[in-house]
């Protein structure tokens, strides 16, 4: 899709960009995404407008119809995150009106819809979590949050329907995959104009904030390309040209063909520590299959070409360590939670994969105990490994207990038990008075002194 530039007219002129970032110029922005597998389509002008040189600037819309964004999100988010380092003015749109509307790309059942309170409330949290990512704070390339009830909320059906409904026709809309896929299934009108609400957000961000780029997940292009058809009709004077364009990430699917965002158990992986644990978010990075990994660390860290071959390198040459693994998730983790909460959490999955618990400090095994079944300290006195085991919750009878001692399958404080009636008392708490068990490889357990 080819466009020629349109002149924009700016309201701020503080809002003008340099045209390079931390991570190289304007015209070498869609060379870095294509190493990183980041592009599945762009508009045909896109590259010659980047290699101008001249500043740009480019949205990227987020859903509020949930409280926190989950790790799926974090493929826009990136891409916003590497189009500030090139220069360019990032803007991520919270869609307070289309929230309310839902998006039927890449969906097969109607959202439920929102009231306006929830919606609120949405983008407010949703803002703190950007705030982990992009710089909002100053500068030519600093971001803005955008929320389209803004401007959609005041407009009334009969001018939306003179101002923007009259430039699309009903071919041109149910030609879109988007629309496709859920006409078998149903589409509700609602949802069927939710195409046009996003080209009249990219209109008013042309028009009032200067913004030429859209960008978005590949089950977005139809909507993308009907934004820029709406700017051509109504901006482009009688030739049609403008200068909008747009560009598109691919959808991310693992090797072994797993949904991405998803743990093992089908939950989302939130960004919400109150939704999804630190220790969770972080074990998510690190269970990454070794054919995923490089993918991983192109997309979602800042890491450059360099280091990211190095830790494919490692990883092909010693699989077992899982350094890119390790890598990706320190880094992740501490992006999302904290360079404290980062380190935390390494230092706990440590202890749970292999670790000696006896270095661990009672902060550290505090955190293990927030991750793992606990069950309180049996009392005074000494007291039997096969009853400890049994207090634990790791043995359902003494029977049960004396087989997995004889079978090698208990082990208290990273030591096996051999003696099932070997006793301990308080002496053998770890700092903060924990005593941790485990049965089998993974199966871990801990006993708390009240």
């Amino acid at each position: 899709m080819e466009r020629s530039e349109a002149s924009l007219s700016r309201p701020d002129d503080t809002m003008t960009l340099l045209a390079a970032g931390p991570d190289g110029p304007l015209s070498g922005l869609l060379d870095d995404l294509r190493w990183r597998g980041l592009v599945d389509a762009t508009t045909s002008g896109l590259e010659e407008r980047l290699a101008s040189g001249r500043p740009i600037a480019a949205y990227n819309g987020f859903d509020p119809t949930g409280s926190s964004l989950h790790v799926g999100h974090l493929i826009p988010v990136f891409g916003l995150v590497r189009l500030q380092r090139h220069g360019v003015r990032p803007v991520a749109l919270v869609g307070g009106a289309t929230g309310m509307v839902g998006d039927p790309s890449g969906r097969s059942a109607e959202r439920v819809l929102l009231d306006r309170d929830a919606v609120d409330a949405n983008a407010a949290a949703i803002r703190v979590q950007l705030e982990r990512f992009l710089d909002f704070s100053s500068g030519p390339a600093r971001a803005e949050m955008a929320n389209n009830l803004d401007w959609l909320g005041s407009v009334g059906l009969l001018d939306f329907l003179r101002d923007i409904g009259k430039h699309f026709t009903i071919p041109y809309m149910l030609a879109k995959d988007s629309v496709q896929v859920r006409l078998s299934g149903g589409l509700s009108f609602t949802e069927f104009s939710y195409m046009l609400l996003q080209s009249a957000d990219f209109l008013h961000l042309y028009r009032e904030h200067g913004v030429e780029l859209q960008a978005g997940g590949a089950d977005q292009w139809g909507n993308i390309t009907a934004g820029i058809e709406l700017i051509r009709r109504v901006e482009g004077g009688a030739e049609g040209h403008v200068g909008a364009h747009g560009l598109a990430y691919p959808l991310l699917l693992s090797a072994s063909g797993a949904k991405f965002g998803k743990s093992e158990s089908g939950d989302s992986i939130w960004l919400d520590p109150t939704r999804t644990s630190p220790y969770r978010f972080y074990q998510y990075w690190l269970d990454v299959d070794d054919r995923d990994v490089g993918v991983h660390l192109r997309w979602f860290t800042l890491f450059d070409r360099a280091t990211v071959e190095s830790l494919e390198a490692e990883r092909d040459g010693r699989p077992e360590a899982r350094a890119a693994q390790r890598a990706l998730a320190r880094d992740i983790t501490e992006r999302v939670h904290g360079t404290a909460v980062g380190d935390e959490v390494a230092r706990v999955s440590a202890i749970l994969f292999g670790g000696d618990p006896a270095h661990a400090d009672a902060a550290i095994l505090r955190a293990v105990s927030r991750e793992i079944p606990t069950a309180p300290w049996p009392g005074a006195g000494r007291h039997a490994a096969i009853d400890l085991a049994i207090a634990a919750g790791a043995a359902t009878s003494r029977g049960d207990a004396r087989r997995l001692v004889a079978q090698g399958g208990l082990a208290i404080n990273g030591r096996p038990v051999t003696d099932p009636a070997a006793e301990m008392d308080e002496d053998a708490l770890l700092p903060g008075g924990f005593l941790l068990l485990r049965k089998g490889k993974r199966d871990y357990r801990m006993l708390v002194r009240g």
